[in-house]
């Protein structure tokens, strides 16, 4: 340890500035700002000599939090950034994306503000690319064998990192036409801008890792021929399929799925024309479900400047502190402030749908009940409706598993969720088919995806030649962190 007592010495825990409201909702930038290093220092000296470091067990990367804390304090970023990738492919996008479940394990957090761990892990990746400490690693020899990796998410871009490094010939399918999944069009820039992405695209390109966008497996190639054409195949197509809310007025002009909205914002990000777009300019917006997606809807709303802005969730507010029924270190059920949230709006609890309203085809409210526990389930109370104006309604209730169509072709069965099913090392019913990430786990974070990438590249390796040296942080069936 740098400091052993820097825990009790700092006990204030100082997370990043972020851009004033007024000014960040003018653009897209990213709404956090750097650290200043003596601030990251202190925060990372915070870091105890706890013998037993439970944020390993919160991460499903396994990553070794205390060590490149340690590195940090002591101002060795180069030292930092090599701990960092030895279980992490991409930091610079858990550093922004991941809700941290590590700190909800920080043994700090028992009695203090756990260790800002996040923040620390995003700064050593970011510098380490603005002082040229990442490296291209191209493999000593070349194996001769082919992987196909079906799509570009952290899954499927970890799975293709792995492999292509360990000497193997990848080419990731997207059917999009930029490389880069959910990353891409379904995050707005406020919240990861894509030039990470595209820095880190570049790298594996150097590496040697093909891709192929605007290439939909199913139509322009069946998933036979791909697994003609390959000795192996991963399907990391995520869960994509969203959940819908069949009540009366669900066909009306103005009710649209959540990533529906956030691809074309991001496309018009990016610069793209999107005819017909779906903008919240001038318009009462009513956004159903309070995850991190509906938070993403709600800034880009907010940029798109909406009349109001209102998030309505069917259960109840969670608490602000630690449940007894969830104690350290299991990540509890908070109630989450996110820098969307900051920028205004109306957050309303205990709210029903029950009806879209609409004239002439075109959505003009809502009616919403107040809900009950009843019988093991939320339900709408007779008697407490309300109708709330809205324009634009936007559904983010989640995600009901992987879209199946096609994947008959390779004899693929699904699980009782509809997720893609494998066995112990990610291998589906079809010989030489593997599936990683949200297809085979269902809706998951960012940390559990690329830790199942990087977990059935080495499965995928062991397949195709008998033994294989890539870590495996993660098994197909786990929940926790439990090794192949």
């Amino acid at each position: 340890m740098a400091d052993p007592r820097g825990f009790m010495k700092v006990t204030e825990r100082e997370t990043q500035p972020k851009r004033p409201v007024p000014v960040r909702i003018m653009d897209w930038k990213e709404v956090q700002e750097a650290q200043d290093r003596d601030t990251l220092k202190r925060q990372a000296g915070r870091c105890m000599d706890c013998g037993i470091p439970f944020c390993h067990q919160g991460c499903p990367l396994g990553n070794l939090i205390p060590e490149w804390n340690d590195l940090m304090r002591r101002g060795k970023g180069e030292e930092a950034i090599e701990r960092l990738h030895a279980t992490n492919n991409f930091p610079e996008f858990t550093g922004r994306l991941c809700p941290a479940p590590c700190e909800s394990s920080c043994v700090l957090g028992i009695n203090q503000p756990a260790v800002t761990i996040k923040q620390i892990e995003v700064s050593i990746i970011d510098d380490a690319f603005e002082n040229g400490w990442v490296d291209t690693y191209e493999p000593p020899r070349l194996t001769g064998q082919t992987v196909a990796v079906v799509g570009s998410g952290p899954a499927g871009l970890a799975a293709a990192q792995q492999l292509t490094r360990t000497g193997h010939t990848v080419a990731v399918y997207e059917r999009d036409d930029r490389i880069g999944g959910l990353l891409r069009y379904g995050i707005p820039d406020f919240k990861m801008e894509k030039e990470h992405l595209d820095r880190r695209l570049r790298q594996m390109r150097a590496e040697g890792t093909r891709f192929r966008a605007g290439v939909t497996i199913g139509t322009d190639i069946t998933w036979d021929q791909l697994r003609r054409r390959y000795d192996a195949v991963v399907i990391a197509t995520g869960a994509t399929v969203p959940r819908d809310l069949p009540i009366p007025g669900r066909d009306l002009d103005g009710v649209h799925f959540a990533m529906d909205y956030l691809v074309q914002s991001n496309r018009a990000t990016a610069g793209d024309e999107v005819p017909g777009q779906i903008d919240a300019r001038d318009k009462h917006v009513v956004i159903l479900g309070g995850g991190d997606t509906g938070a993403d809807c709600i800034g880009t709303a907010h940029r798109q400047q909406a009349a109001s802005v209102t998030t309505l969730a069917i259960g109840q507010q969670p608490p602000t502190e630690r449940a007894p029924h969830q104690p350290w270190p299991t990540v509890p059920t908070l109630f989450e402030m996110a820098s969307a949230h900051e920028e205004g709006g109306e957050r309303t609890f205990l709210a029903s749908t029950v009806e879209f309203l609409g004239e002439d085809g075109v959505l003009t409210g809502i009616r919403v009940a107040e809900t009950d526990f009843v019988d093991g389930k939320r339900v709408p109370q007779p008697g407490t409706e309300r109708d709330i104006p809205a324009d634009l309604v936007l559904l983010s209730l989640g995600f009901t598993g992987p879209e199946h169509d096609g994947l008959h072709t390779v004899s693929a069965r699904f699980d009782d969720k509809g997720n893609v099913e494998r066995d112990g090392y990610y291998m589906t019913a079809t010989d030489g088919v593997f599936a990683a990430g949200d297809a085979g786990r269902g809706q998951s974070l960012i940390v559990w995806a690329i830790a199942e990438g990087r977990a059935c590249a080495a499965a995928v390796d062991k397949y195709l030649t008998g033994a294989t040296r890539l870590p495996a942080p993660v098994a197909p069936t786990d929940r926790s962190i439990t090794a192949l």
